[in-house]
């Protein structure tokens, strides 16, 4: 598999298969995305890889504050306040194909809390990743984990596993800390899941558009 097969082959994943993951697959992908590049060479990842027991109690933590209604405050802000076109449109468009995929209706609010709620059990994947960065270092160090991250999710593809990266794995940071052993300094950026794609189940059968190369590049050359 070349770069360009990986990078349309991935997709973001929301049904699992209970096939567990060995580690050393894990740390093969791991191995592999240390190479991203970094500013000054910091090298800011710092990860977990949860499963099992641990990644029961951490779920089960999240889902008992969602479902009392206690809003997670996530370490930062990952979308806008208030969205605009074209992002509020792209956003609505997405929701629809997750839903229509999986054949919930808007006015079913019970069955989408419940798909809601998948989230923070990453989708029934057997493995949670959870991507911490140190809170002294800079903005630059997040463009620097996108790279890392996403060198992560090729090299899954590359080892026949699917992932899902989520901002709601972020949500509720203190749960995950305390359950980890973590200090406050170490900041969750997201969580991901990672394992065996279930490819019969709808969910996982449609794919978001991406705009063409025209729509957000200029050439300029005088």
């Amino acid at each position: 598999m070349n770069v360009r097969e990986a990078l349309l082959a991935r997709k973001s994943v929301r049904a699992f298969l209970e096939r567990p993951v060995a580690r050393e697959i894990i740390e093969r992908i791991l191995d592999a995305a240390r190479h991203a590049p970094s500013g000054a060479n910091t090298q800011p990842w710092q990860v977990a890889v949860v499963a099992g027991h641990a990644k029961a109690r951490i779920e089960a933590r999240m889902l008992a504050e969602f479902r009392a209604g206690r809003r997670g405050r996530p370490d930062y802000p990952y979308y806008p306040a208030e969205w605009r076109s074209p992002y509020r449109e792209r956003r609505f468009d997405c929701g629809m194909q997750l839903y229509e995929a999986l054949g919930i209706a808007r006015d079913d609010k019970a069955t989408r809390l419940a798909q809601w709620e998948r989230n923070y059990r990453a989708f029934g994947a057997p493995v949670a990743m959870f991507f911490f960065l140190d809170r002294r270092l800079a903005q630059g160090s997040l463009l620097d984990y996108g790279m890392f991250l996403q060198s992560v999710m090729l090299m899954a593809v590359e080892e026949g596993l699917a992932t899902c990266p989520q901002a709601a794995l972020a949500e509720y940071p203190d749960i995950v800390r305390e359950e980890l052993g973590l200090a406050d300094e170490m900041m969750l950026v997201c969580g991901m899941a990672l394992g065996y794609e279930d490819a019969g189940h709808p969910v996982n059968g449609y794919r978001t558009p991406r705009e063409p190369v025209s729509a957000f590049t200029r050439f300029i050359d005088e």
